[in-house]
């Protein structure tokens, strides 16, 4: 496993594990680690892995941003928001395989970020997300009105602002936030399993459903449309050699062998 200032990112079997490795600072991301983050991603995509786990050390997943250092009255937040993080994220949501992230403790601001642009999460019961900035005179960034107000509503999400509430992972998976809570000593074992199964499947069926779930998301597609989308996905995955294996497996009756290739 590769170690840089922050993050590290170790590849084995076709999975990449990213670890956001600053503790002493909760994994709060500056400007550096934000490309160190980047640089991983492009090099687990350069390795051709067929699956992503992004998880942090410590006592939290990830803080949000480093601002230990920051002087309110020259930060470039938009340079760092809208230069850095966003296109990271971006990165994230288009990494061209599934992707799954395992949080515990604090996923606030950024890390919270990290988490809507990840395919799958998994959250320890006790972790605490949402929107503490009103302490900091500062507002919600890095995606999460929109998560917040799409699965919450706009009442319950204006609520955890003008009040600071902080959810746990069991309240924000009960809400449709997140895929699964477990105890936080389970968490990572469990995240790791469940990117051990997807990169032994069909990664170009995967990353079709992963298409069509972003175009549902961000471009809200209707029932009919997203039909035609699944239809001709369907139809370009016949071609595939995870296809045919899937069909010749299930009439032999034996337990299909995917490759992830075309």
């Amino acid at each position: 496993m590769t170690k840089g200032t922050a993050i590290r990112l170790g590849i084995e079997d076709g999975v990449a594990e990213i670890v956001l490795d600053a503790p002493e600072r909760l994994n709060a991301l500056n400007p550096d680690d934000i490309g160190e983050l980047s640089a991983a991603y492009a090099a687990a995509e350069e390795a051709g892995v067929r699956a992503l786990v992004l998880r942090g050390e410590g006592r939290a997943f990830c803080a949000g941003r480093d601002i230990s250092g920051v002087d309110p009255r020259t930060d470039d937040v938009l340079g760092y928001l809208g230069g850095l993080v966003t296109p990271l994220l971006q990165r994230m949501a288009a990494f061209p395989a599934p992707t799954f992230a395992a949080a515990h403790g604090a996923c606030l601001g950024v890390g919270l970020g990290l988490l809507i642009a990840t395919d799958v999460v998994y959250v320890a019961d006790s972790a605490k997300i949402g929107s503490p900035f009103k302490n900091l005179g500062a507002t919600l960034d890095s995606g999460g009105h929109a998560l917040f107000f799409e699965r919450l509503g706009a009442h319950r999400t204006l609520d955890l602002i003008y009040t600071g509430r902080l959810m746990s992972g069991e309240e924000a998976v009960a809400a449709g936030l997140f895929s699964r809570t477990l105890p936080a000593d389970e968490v990572v074992d469990a995240i790791r399993d469940a990117a051990r199964t997807a990169a032994s499947g069909p990664t170009r069926a995967f990353l079709a459903s992963k298409s069509l779930v972003r175009s549902l998301r961000d471009e809200r597609v209707g029932l009919w449309e997203s039909m035609d989308a699944e239809n001709r996905a369907q139809a370009a995955l016949c071609d595939t050699d995870d296809y045919r294996e899937g069909f010749a497996a299930f009439q032999a009756k034996r337990e299909p062998k995917f490759t992830g290739g075309v």
